[in-house]
């Protein structure tokens, strides 16, 4: 993401322009699904004085601005997306916590219709698919090399 990008959707939002939200706004379009961490860090390697909690704040502003989009899949750490306003889902391998995006199911938001809605107004449904990646897939099915093995050829 271009800085000239990055401060107009912040002007487009009514924020106030700074090198903080510039640059973690570009560290997310980067790295999607990237936790608090891996911004802190791809932040700092372009300004190392933006200190951890500058980072929180600016985050926890885009995401109440609908610039990024926190998810927090059971049981895994926040993390963060600039794909923001389209309804899609999240795939999540269960043995790396890698988080992929999967397109909306069916039609338009929310995706899904509830069963019972109890009366609300229901504006967005949130699914999340879990599985094993295609990495962790293929290391799961190469045999463990043992010391019985290793010696015969």
């Amino acid at each position: 993401m271009s800085t000239t990008d990055a401060e107009a959707l912040l002007r487009g939002a009514s924020l106030r322009v700074t090198r903080p939200r510039v640059a973690v706004l570009d560290a997310v379009h980067r790295h999607p699904h990237a936790d608090t961490d891996t911004v802190i860090r791809a932040v700092r390697r372009e300004h190392a004085h933006v200190s951890h909690q500058a980072v929180y704040d600016v985050l926890r502003a885009l995401t109440d601005a609908g610039l990024l989009r926190r998810i927090q899949p059971a049981g895994a750490t926040a993390r963060y997306e600039a794909r923001v306003g389209d309804n899609h889902h999240h795939v999540v391998c269960r043995t790396c916590g890698a988080i992929a995006d999967v397109d909306c199911a069916v039609g338009h938001a929310p995706c899904l219709t509830a069963s019972a809605d109890h009366g609300f107004v229901v504006d967005e449904a949130e699914v999340v698919y879990w599985g094993t990646c295609p990495a962790c897939a293929a290391a799961q099915s190469i045999p463990a090399v043992t010391a019985s093995t290793e010696g015969s050829t």
